[in-house]
């Protein structure tokens, strides 16, 4: 057994909540080590917001090329080099991470860590280097472990050759027909991707609708615009059996139809049916700790476990999956530890956005989940063919929502589906942290001609 190490803190992760409160407590002076089992940088970095909003980017541009005739210039016929998009973003995934990598050996009290981590008890963690393992022994252990893709128990899936979220942006060329299995965030950025690179593309959803946590108007408008866009969409499909293709090329899809099993046949699949957490690798009993019913880490506002002296932040503890919310459990912890510990999860607002194109930026409540929770609501609502910017950019797919407190005009959430939707959601957020009533935005002086400016429009409809 190797000799045991010690350290003020251990870091288990090197993600957006791990890496950042690495360099705050080496600032501070702690000794510490973060381990890594992967490349440095987190989902975000390697497999998630990094490299696929590099690729819609790329995809944005060939969409907008095939358009050009619509804004009076002609570019002739437009084609994908797909590999030259994967190189862009293999180019910058390294860039990042190489970065991070220097951010933390640049500390001298930090020391970074290769291998996989698991508990040994619960101030000790065991590491797998490939070199005989090392032991490594802290008061304080913090758990920034992530997620990884969910492959659902499908009859014959895992006699296929199929693709999940990582491995999908590894393709060096583009798929005749690619079936896209999920109607979540993952299934529609990928599914339209790939259809502005040139594939034919089926996406299949078991439930009803796509993106379900989304009022249903907004599920709707995501279903148009990808059918506009020329995917076809399945709902209400639950798959019951995959199977190679008759010949050996290509996968099918054996779906429960209204009217008996249907087959759906493509070149590829993706499969794009959520995340677990990363928790089951831990060996978390060692440690004293349990997992809710879906693998999550609970924890309380302050990030702390129910283990007196281990943390757990990001993905793991079943917090929204974005890399924003990890950063802020970052922030949190870091009050705890080096400031007035007045920073805690309590009420924070969480916005996310979905990088279709359009958009969708969300913050707050959905009109449905303020219902539920007795709001005497009203609801605002413009279609972006009366946002001027909208129309003078020839991008008015979608619609601008918000959903108000009767009672005393606060803003309790909105849906901003539409060209930049994402940052047009921010300035709808900032009201919200301000608890400014909604007639604050209808009657702001915003410059003309914004996106944000319809904010004006769209709160004006409930005069």
């Amino acid at each position: 057994m190797p000799d045991i190490e010690s350290f003020d803190a251990v870091i288990i992760g090197t993600g957006q909540g791990g890496k950042p409160l690495a360099g705050a407590l080496a600032r501070a002076g702690w000794r510490l080590a973060i381990v890594e089992r992967g490349r440095v940088g987190g989902t975000c970095v390697i497999e998630g917001c990094t490299p696929t909003k590099t690729m819609v980017a790329s995809a944005r541009v060939a969409h907008l090329a095939r358009r050009a005739a619509d804004y009076g210039v002609e570019t002739g016929p437009v084609s994908v080099d797909l590999s030259k998009v994967r190189e862009r973003k293999r180019t910058i995934v390294d860039q990042w991470s190489t970065g991070s990598r220097r951010g933390l050996e640049r500390h001298d009290t930090l020391e970074l860590v290769e291998g996989v981590a698991r508990f040994a008890s619960p101030t000790e963690i065991a590491v797998d280097d490939g070199n005989g393992g090392r032991r490594l022994a802290a008061p304080r252990i913090f758990i920034n472990a992530g997620a990884r893709p969910v492959v659902p128990p499908i009859d014959g899936l895992d006699a296929v050759p199929y693709l999940d979220s990582t491995s999908m942006m590894e393709l060096g060329e583009v798929p005749d027909h690619l079936l896209v299995l999920g109607g979540g965030f993952i299934g529609l950025e990928f599914g339209q991707m790939f259809r502005r690179f040139g594939a034919r593309v089926t996406i299949v959803e078991a439930g009803p609708r796509l993106v379900a946590r989304e009022d249903e108007d907004v599920s709707g408008a995501l279903a148009d615009i990808l059918e506009e866009d020329g995917i076809t969409v399945r709902m209400g499909a639950p798959v019951s059996r995959v199977e190679p293709a008759d010949g050996g090329y290509g996968i099918t899809l054996v779906l429960d139809g209204k009217d008996g099993p249907e087959r759906i046949t493509g070149s590829h699949l993706l499969v794009a049916t959520g995340r677990r957490p990363n928790s089951d690798t831990l060996d978390l009993p060692a440690a004293g700790l349990e997992t809710d019913g879906r693998g999550f880490i609970p924890v309380d506002d302050q990030c702390r476990t129910s283990v007196e002296g281990i943390w757990a932040l990001g993905d793991i503890t079943g917090a929204p999956p974005f890399t924003h919310i990890a950063y802020d459990d970052y922030r949190v912890i870091e009050s705890q530890l080096l400031g007035e510990g007045q920073v805690t999860r309590e009420g924070r607002l969480l916005p996310y956005a979905l990088f279709t194109d359009p958009q969708l930026g969300r913050v707050g409540l959905t009109e449905r989940e303020a219902r539920e929770q007795g709001y005497d609501v009203k609801v605002a609502k413009i279609p972006m063919t009366r946002v001027a910017r909208a129309i003078e950019i020839d991008e008015t797919r979608g619609f601008m929502k918000a959903v108000v407190n009767a009672d005393d005009g606060r803003i309790l959430g909105a849906a901003i589906l539409g060209v930049e939707g994402a940052e047009v959601v921010s300035v709808v957020q900032v009201a919200m942290m301000g608890g400014l009533p909604y007639t604050a935005l209808r009657n702001a002086v915003l410059a003309h001609p914004t996106l944000s400016e319809s904010l004006n429009n769209l709160f004006m409809t409930l005069d």
